[in-house]
């Protein structure tokens, strides 16, 4: 058994840091990518306070497909390029979102969205092999310190997944 726990107290920079070392006490030696997956979105899920949604869409071919997550039911393939997540795998930058609403194209998998972080996992810094959606439903929710630690994250996890 796992166990695994953050203090909702800590400053951001510090959650991350204890979100990327259970990640990594997790994820080492597992060779399995979708039960690696799952269990990191079981630890944002645990770490990461006021989500409504967090998860991975997994690259395929020219679009991406849902992998692992929590929160409602989710759309099952967004094209690149279309929505935030689609804009995160087309550009393979960060997409840090404070209005989903004013974002043009955005795709509404649940209406109780308002703010959106999305961040490309890349293999080799260069192969895009999925994306870490985050949705949160208040406004302005994530910032530059929510994006650095889901990007460190992700480079953990780039060779797992």
């Amino acid at each position: 058994m796992y166990d695994f726990a953050a203090s909702a107290d800590l400053p951001k920079p510090e959650l991350y840091r204890e979100l990327i070392m259970a990640a990594d006490a997790l994820t080492a030696g597992e060779f399995d990518g979708v039960a690696n997956m799952a269990n990191i979105v079981a630890l944002i899920w645990q770490f990461v306070p006021r989500l409504n949604w967090a998860g991975f869409y997994r690259a395929q071919g020219s679009e991406l497909v849902l992998g692992p997550f929590a929160g409602k039911p989710a759309c099952i393939r967004i094209p690149f390029g279309q929505g935030v997540c689609g804009a995160a795998a087309a550009s393979g930058e960060t997409q840090l979102v404070p209005d989903v609403h004013a974002f043009p194209g955005h795709i509404a998998c649940d209406a109780a969205s308002r703010a959106e972080l999305v961040v490309p996992v890349l293999r080799e810094d260069r192969i895009l092999i999925a994306v870490i959606d985050l949705d949160s439903p208040e406004p302005s929710r994530f910032d530059g310190d929510d994006a650095r630690g889901i990007e460190a994250l992700a480079a953990l996890i780039a060779a797992r997944i």
